[in-house]
């Protein structure tokens, strides 16, 4: 079968494709699309998912899974509130939400590869863990009066434009994680390990180190995003980010991560959120309520799993079929 076919038919191309004729249809037929101010809501409101999309997605490469996520975010923003709350500087207060979220990895990635449990099962357990601790911290409490310059920097664009001024620290952190994927030897460990755990490890990779690093630089990454999510919204409260994690997996799987790892592209899965993202700004825009959003979201989410493989299956089927 010519590469070109087979380059065609791959599913994060073809996430890419839909992601531009989206935007192509949006433009043209969506009353208010176009416009900066929209513009500058979709990117904002698409960064925490793809902050946390791009540890997640060499998570999830290297066949694990991090649904604590969005509870994490929501601790850490918890956290911020309440130190807020109690006199300490911001400057103090994120450096401590970031060390939170180090600790919050740790926990899972030790479970995980220490003790050997699935991570799905305990990602599970701590996503009710550490949303109930932020319960605890902040109570019901809404914290709103953080200093204006971080507020205007979470929520602020460049000058008239539509580009949110947040956006540059994403595209340096998108660089990173496409080098490390992509054009370092731990980033082609994580597909060997991803593909085959066992073989990996005869192959002398050290596994356990690996997918503990993943999970902690994830939790890291879902406390900068809880960070952000309150200086965004100028609020933090102990349920920010609820659901976060259903839109992040959600995304990531449809970009073209395989769930059983090994497979998947850092730029499918970058696709796969800004299609998301624009998908429910369109939503939004067409007044469709916030549960059908949802319903669509989780459609999506089956059909992330099945797409690529169906894709896979044409794929092979084209193969056996075309001549010697």
């Amino acid at each position: 079968m010519p590469e070109s076919l087979t380059r065609a038919i791959r599913w994060d191309t073809v996430v890419g494709a839909l992601l531009i004729v989206l935007l192509l249809f949006s433009f043209g037929f969506v009353d208010g699309f176009g416009n900066a101010l929209n513009l500058s809501f979709f990117l904002g409101n698409t960064l925490p998912i793809a902050l946390i999309a791009l540890p997640m997605t060499l998570l999830v490469v290297s066949g694990e899974i991090d649904l604590s996520v969005a509870s994490t975010a929501g601790l850490s923003g918890a956290v911020m509130g309440k130190l807020w709350n109690d006199g300490m500087a911001i400057e103090t207060i994120i450096p401590i939400c970031l060390l939170l979220g180090v600790v919050c990895g740790l926990v899972n990635g030790l479970l995980v590869t220490r003790l050997g449990l699935p991570s799905l099962a305990v990602t599970i357990g701590t996503l009710a863990a550490y949303r109930g601790i932020a319960q605890i911290v902040l109570g019901s409490n809404a914290v709103t009066d953080f200093p204006t310059q971080y507020l205007d920097f979470a929520a602020g664009r460049f000058g008239d434009s539509f580009l949110p001024q947040a956006f540059l620290p994403f595209l340096v952190l998108l660089a990173i994680a496409v080098v490390v994927l992509h054009a370092t030897p731990f980033g082609r460990s994580l597909f060997a390990i991803g593909a085959s755990e066992e073989a990996a490890r005869f192959a002398g990779i050290r596994v356990k180190r690996a997918k503990l690093l993943l999970f902690t630089v994830t939790g890291v990454m879902a406390s900068l995003t809880g960070v952000f999510w309150a200086l965004h919204y100028a609020s933090a409260r102990y349920d920010n980010a609820t659901g976060l994690e259903l839109s992040v997996v959600a995304a990531v799987l449809l970009g073209g991560i395989d769930f059983d790892g090994g497979k998947g592209t850092l730029g499918g899965a970058v696709a796969g959120v800004f299609l998301l993202g624009a998908l429910q700004n369109v939503m939004s825009l067409l007044n469709v309520s916030a549960q059908s959003q949802i319903v669509v979201t989780g459609v999506l989410l089956v059909i992330s799993v099945l797409g690529p493989r169906v894709a896979r299956q044409i794929a092979i089927a084209r193969a056996a079929g075309s001549p010697g």
